[in-house]
């Protein structure tokens, strides 16, 4: 029995048109066009330099997003071995050598690795409710002046060593660009 696989396109870069594929799994919900198109134009559209971690990649809409628009790596992290495979073959469609893939738990990245990254999506699965517990870890993990794009189900505000650059809502979706304090 085959699986069924929903498409997502990537919007913008080198690949602007390009679908990608994913499981059909109830936890996956690709960011929509019009929510990805509002975050690389805070982001700005030329993402040239940058190194990125996708904490969740689920669909990969958001990591593949930023390689398309010339991030120099983009660290892509899930740990359901389905999505896993589905984020192989789409790395290798697109040829994507800057895009490295961990088969991994968020919070054990975290844990284990030193990296630094400009930019950080946070778009973790609503029913973990995780925002809280994850935003404390990250500011280990970004370069100075680095950003963190959060998407939340429900309106969610962060704690006090958040400044909120950005936010918008889409349907039910909530979604922010956030900075450090001590990037002021």
């Amino acid at each position: 029995m085959a699986i069924k696989q929903g498409k997502v396109r990537i919007i913008g870069g080198q690949w602007r048109s390009r679908i990608i594929t994913f499981p059909d799994l109830p936890d996956l919900r690709p960011t929509p066009d019009r929510i990805r198109e509002t975050v690389f134009n805070w982001l700005g559209q030329d993402l040239s330099g940058l190194n990125c971690l996708d904490l969740f990649a689920g669909s990969g809409a958001l990591g593949f997003e930023a390689a398309s628009r010339g991030a120099e790596s983009v660290v892509m992290i899930d740990a359901d071995a389905k999505i896993h495979r589905a984020l192989q073959e789409n790395k290798q469609k697109l040829q994507a050598a800057q895009v490295e893939l961990l088969l991994m738990n968020a919070l054990n990245f975290l844990a284990s690795d030193a990296r630094k990254f400009d930019v950080i999506f946070l778009d973790p699965p609503y029913r973990l409710e995780c925002l809280p517990e994850l935003l404390p870890k990250l500011p280990a993990h970004m370069k100075f002046d680095g950003l963190v794009y959060a998407e939340s189900r429900g309106a969610w505000i962060p704690d006090q060593q958040w400044i909120v650059k950005r936010s918008a809502k889409a349907g039910a979706v909530h979604y922010q660009l956030l900075e450090l304090k001590s990037n002021e």
